[in-house]
């Protein structure tokens, strides 16, 4: 699958299941062309420059694969055939390490190990056969990250062009008890409409990961900034000069951002954790940490909108009576949060049944292997009634 005469080849962008129109509104805003939406996929068309503005400037996406070769197989020994005709001297040197992930969908009970090895003595085959040598594989720190999908009928081969899941923004150092993955804090944040034109809540942040991917997004910073390395640095191609351009391009696009974005936690630790991670992104300037219990809490400006976005804990992680703990979310939300917009993320699907106010929306999602929802609560000033009339007005 090689470029074309204007240096524009395919390529697909892996999400998480539920993200996969928000990461196309996000490529289409980026200048991606040819956009197909897939399951927990999206392919794309665009040059070496798009491919680093991609990795860079991506929230919902986890790694972006650029595939080089995609044949038709009958047989496992296929795979090996595939792989020994690719060009890997294009790729790396003998003296370069690489690493080959699989994903197997065949029928019957192939050992996507096995299927590994067939593909890696094709590669390493090939340069023996040519240079007399051999390069090395290294799971952990390649030269070279090399993704198989492999099923009954096809391989399809493909370049990893991220390395480490772009999920690791290279901002947080310290954690909690299962923190939030920050590509499924950025999708939650888009999902919610939050576009940073009204002051923001989390009121239980943990280690502030939905705190600083909401003022990334209302800064309009790129979300990999802080990020040590993207895999095509160590590409034979690797254009540093261009990737310069790209990142001073992407930096002159930061906004202004003139409202507030608060975090509550009741535990001082949890606050230390947020503080550390958000010095580490450089946004200090931007938000705001209370040692506060949102149940004892009030809308520091009732007349004002406020956006809470928020990921409470639930019985796997806490020994907490779920019921009553989701019971106290809706009273206080109902309470003392008026012309508020909350949402928040549960894997317990039958607790919601007891914060007592109807969502307006619920929309399906996966906390790592944990099937979830993502439910808004309006909170109107005043009846809802009132409210219908005055937006018809």
């Amino acid at each position: 699958m090689k470029q074309n005469e204007a240096g524009l080849f395919p390529m697909v962008a892996k999400t998480l299941f539920g993200f996969e129109e928000i990461l196309a509104k996000e490529l289409k805003n980026l200048g991606a062309q040819s956009i197909k939406i897939g399951v927990r996929n999206v392919q794309f068309v665009g040059d070496t420059g798009f491919m680093y503005k991609a990795n860079l400037c991506l929230r919902t996406a986890l790694r972006i694969l650029k595939p080089i070769a995609n044949q038709p197989i009958a047989s496992e020994q296929d795979v090996y055939d595939v792989m020994h005709k690719i060009p890997w001297e294009e790729y790396m040197s003998n003296e370069q390490t690489f690493a080959i992930r699989t994903t197997v969908l065949m029928s019957g009970n192939q050992n996507s190990m096995y299927i590994a090895q067939k593909a890696k003595d094709g590669l390493v085959d090939r340069f023996r056969k040519r240079t007399g040598a051999r390069p090395s594989v290294d799971k952990d720190f390649p030269d070279l990250s090399i993704h198989l999908y492999v099923t009954d009928r096809l391989v399809e081969v493909s370049l990893d062009s991220s390395g480490a899941s772009l999920h690791q923004r290279g901002y947080r150092t310290a954690t909690n008890i299962a923190p939030i993955n920050e590509v499924l804090a950025a999708g939650m944040l888009l999902l919610s409409d939050w576009d940073g034109y009204t002051d923001f809540l989390d009121p239980m942040c943990g280690s502030g990961t939905l705190l600083i991917e909401a003022a990334m997004i209302a800064c309009n910073i790129p979300p990999n900034l802080n990020r040590k390395e993207f895999a095509f640095q160590k590409w034979t191609d690797w254009d540093n000069e261009l990737y310069t351009k790209i990142e001073e391009s992407s930096l002159n696009k930061v906004r202004e951002f003139t409202h507030k974005i608060i975090g509550y936690d009741k535990a001082p630790s949890a606050i230390r954790k947020a503080q550390q991670n958000i010095e580490n992104a450089n946004l200090s300037e931007f938000i705001t940490l209370y040692s506060q219990d949102f149940f004892t809490s009030t809308k520091e400006n009732p007349e004002k909108p406020l956006h809470i976005v928020f990921n409470p804990p639930y019985d796997e992680r806490l020994a907490i009576d779920i019921n009553s703990f989701y019971k106290q979310i809706g009273d206080t939300l109902k309470q003392n949060y008026p012309g508020t917009n909350a949402w928040f993320i549960t894997a317990n699907l039958e607790a919601i049944k007891s914060v007592g106010l109807r969502p307006s929306r619920k929309i399906k999602l996966f906390n790592g292997k944990l099937e979830s929802r993502l439910v808004k609560y309006a909170l109107y000033s005043g009846t809802k009634k009132i409210h219908k009339i005055k937006e018809q007005q």
